[in-house]
């Protein structure tokens, strides 16, 4: 918003690129989203853990992640938009557990009401556990890999396999839990910048780039999901690991609400996350 002058954005979440329209709408215009393909969306990701070799402690789903002592690391959801994306993954666990695969209970006030305070509480023990809130996704990897701390890292499925890349096969290990959420980091042509840098058709270009077949074929490459996976031979397909997936919109009403909700100021997340030494 002011900082570099971009001619594209690609972030962690679609909030995060309103905010840009909604401070710079001379930049970015409000219906960015509608402007390409899927949302804006050209790949997805969702939420997986990463263990240590082995997976000593038989971590197979969410509901293992606050047995024992088991140590969690994940980013600050204050200032990291994969970290909103595992506390929607968290929370949302329980959700589908409470209500079945038909989400059957999320237009009745009482039972969301019920299974929204069990959500509260499996997420507060589950940020219990988690020793340093480092600021983004690559900190918390690094504090899993090279500082040693936790018994399992939280983090994107795309993450996860360049930390195997980087730690060896033989030190870390990747469970796909049995749901998480579809995690959607959309891209945006950034017009009043491209405009003013002579680079509109380049930059269009680029981003349109990435739903053709070659593009869809390189985010799979990296371990994003491609949007189109009709791109993919049926070999690259069965890389990526099959997961029951829900959507922010289905489950939480959209980015707005569940940002207001759980990440703004007051929000569920001040609420649950105590510091050590903090007053209560």
């Amino acid at each position: 918003i002011d900082g570099l002058e971009a001619d594209v954005v690609t972030l962690a979440s679609a909030y995060d690129i309103d905010a840009i329209a909604s401070a710079r709408p001379e930049l970015l215009a409000a219906d960015w989203r509608s402007q390409l393909p899927n949302g804006s969306a050209p790949y997805t990701s969702t939420i997986v853990f990463l263990v240590r070799r082995g997976n000593p402690l038989g971590i197979r789903d969410w509901s293992d992640l606050t047995n024992g002592r088991t140590q969690v690391v994940m980013p600050n959801p204050k200032t990291s938009g994969g970290a909103r994306w595992i506390i929607l993954a968290a929370w949302g666990y329980v959700l589908r557990q409470e209500f079945g695969p038909d989400w059957d209970g999320l237009e009745d006030p009482e039972r969301l009401a019920a299974a929204e305070a069990k959500a509260e509480a499996f997420v507060t023990e589950l940020v219990k556990r988690v020793p340093v809130l480092d600021s983004g996704a690559r900190g918390s990897t690094n504090t899993f890999l090279q500082r040693g701390i936790g018994d399992v890292l939280l983090t994107w499925e795309n993450e996860a396999h360049l930390a195997i890349a980087e730690a060896g096969s033989d030190q870390v290990e990747i469970v796909v839990p049995s749901v998480s959420i579809l995690a959607e980091p959309p891209v945006a042509l950034i017009g009043g910048v491209a405009e003013k840098h002579g680079t509109t058709e380049v930059a269009r270009a680029y981003l349109e780039h990435l739903y053709s077949p070659r593009g869809q074929q390189l985010a799979a490459q990296y371990h994003f999901r491609p949007s189109q996976p009709e791109t993919l031979s049926e070999a690259e397909r069965a890389k990526f690991e099959q997961l029951e997936l829900f959507t922010i919109d289905r489950v939480f009403g959209g980015w707005t609400a569940a940002q207001r909700r759980h990440f703004d100021d007051g929000g569920t997340f001040d609420r649950i996350y105590r510091p050590e030494g903090a007053a209560p």
